[in-house]
């Protein structure tokens, strides 16, 4: 830009600025001056990718609704068929970012799950909203929760199949977690296979597993089809329980800090205007039921995402606990004790052979600071410690203290 261009501009700007005085900056001025500044996003275009679940909801709306414009950038949402995939992308750099399973970034990390990268989880996309389905097969001999299950299993020996969606995944620790806490031990006891969240119920009917852990909406969809119930849901196994990231390579974040932050205000942005009302949760279940997102019927997703469950048996309940995408901020904050509490899970059943340094580990992975930047410039509400507790369904507190005491400390293990 040449020095009078510059000049010319500047003195418009300043006119335009005090002919808009008290109504405000106007968007394109903003957009100007911010494009001048050194906070101008390195890269304009970026790659979320996503799988099919109700809780891509806060990428795909950041992008339908414009949120990312306001900031800067363009996000592109990027349908992926499997959580390996996502994986891929993400290590190769086809992704900017995606939506991603918080115990799949630290399994990149430590190289735990293939390829070893160092990476970076931005900000928790949302809390619960998972759930732990069991065949119609196996309800109808009974078996329609973990005490039910476990005297079944006992009753009727076979080799049992369950399904997650990624070896060092959330779902995949959800189920080994909930089994153990029925005093079923999933090493030895049952068979775990992996299967993408948008296969589970094709591959239910078939008869090729006992029961799965899968986010929404398709664990209410094996109930619409009539060939699952729903045993737990993740919000019984541990409350407001972490779930889905915003995920990307440590190495992004050192060469687009920009970008990387404007990405984070956009999905923050949604985020907050998903749990803001009824209405936008509603038009949020028109939006991502759509084809080029998760394909389904609206009514697969518009019930759980206000907490109105289910569990195909004729139980009805209202859970106050459903999926939360900002909840006044208090989803977003990337605690370290929640990454910590994925190592400890991957310690248990034998995917970690020795001890990693828990803290350290999560210092390296959770951008806590990029995020504080984040939320005190859109007025969200930090928490003052990086560390949570909560009690889950087997009556053990998880505090981020002493993890490799609170790892070793189970009594089913691998």
């Amino acid at each position: 830009m040449t020095d009078h261009l510059k000049t010319s501009l500047n003195r418009r700007t300043v006119l335009q600025a005090a002919t808009v005085g008290a109504v405000g900056v106007s968007p394109a001025l903003r957009a100007l001056v911010h494009a001048q500044g050194s906070d101008a996003p390195e890269k304009k275009e970026v790659k979320i990718g996503f799988i099919p679940l109700t809780d891509c909801a806060s990428v795909v709306m950041a992008s339908v609704l414009g949120f990312d414009k306001k900031y800067g950038v363009t996000i592109i949402p990027t349908k992926e068929a499997s959580w390996a995939g996502v994986r891929d992308k993400l290590v190769n750099g086809e992704l900017d970012f995606a939506h991603v399973l918080y115990g799949l970034v630290y399994g990149v990390h430590l190289g735990t799950a293939g390829p070893k990268k160092d990476m970076a989880v931005l900000m928790s996309i949302n809390n619960n909203g998972q759930a732990i389905s069991l065949s119609k097969a196996l309800a109808d001999k009974g078996a329609v929760d973990g005490p039910s299950l476990a005297k079944l299993m006992a009753r009727e020996k076979r080799e049992y199949t369950f399904a997650g969606t990624f070896p060092t995944g959330t779902h995949a620790m959800w189920m080994h977690y909930w089994l153990a806490a029925a005093g079923i031990n999933p090493i030895s006891e049952a068979k775990l296979i992996t299967v993408p969240p948008p296969q589970m119920v094709a591959n239910m009917r078939v008869g090729n597993m006992d029961g799965f852990c899968v986010g929404e909406p398709w664990n209410h969809r094996a109930i619409m089809d009539g060939i699952g119930m729903t045993a737990n849901t993740t919000q019984d196994i541990w409350k407001d329980h972490p779930e889905k990231v915003l995920g990307t390579t440590a190495e992004f974040v050192q060469k687009h800090p920009n970008t990387t932050r404007a990405v984070m205000m956009a999905v923050l942005e949604a985020s907050r205007w998903i749990d803001a009302s009824l209405s936008n949760k509603s038009k949020m279940a028109e939006t991502v039921a759509q084809k080029a997102y998760i394909n389904t019927s609206v009514d697969a997703i518009n019930q759980r995402i206000l907490g109105r469950y289910q569990n195909g048996m004729g139980k009805t309940w209202d859970d106050p606990n459903h999926m939360k995408f900002f909840n006044d901020g208090a989803v977003n904050f990337p605690y370290l004790s929640d990454g910590m509490w994925f190592l400890t899970q991957h310690k248990r059943w034998g995917l970690l052979k020795s001890h990693p340094d828990y803290l350290g580990v999560a210092k390296q992975v959770n951008r806590i600071d990029l995020y504080q930047s984040v939320a005190s410039a859109m007025k969200i509400n930090v928490p003052k410690d990086a560390m949570r507790s909560a009690k889950l369904i087997d009556g053990v507190v998880w505090d981020g203290r002493n993890p490799a005491q609170y790892a070793d400390g189970f009594k089913i293990k691998a």
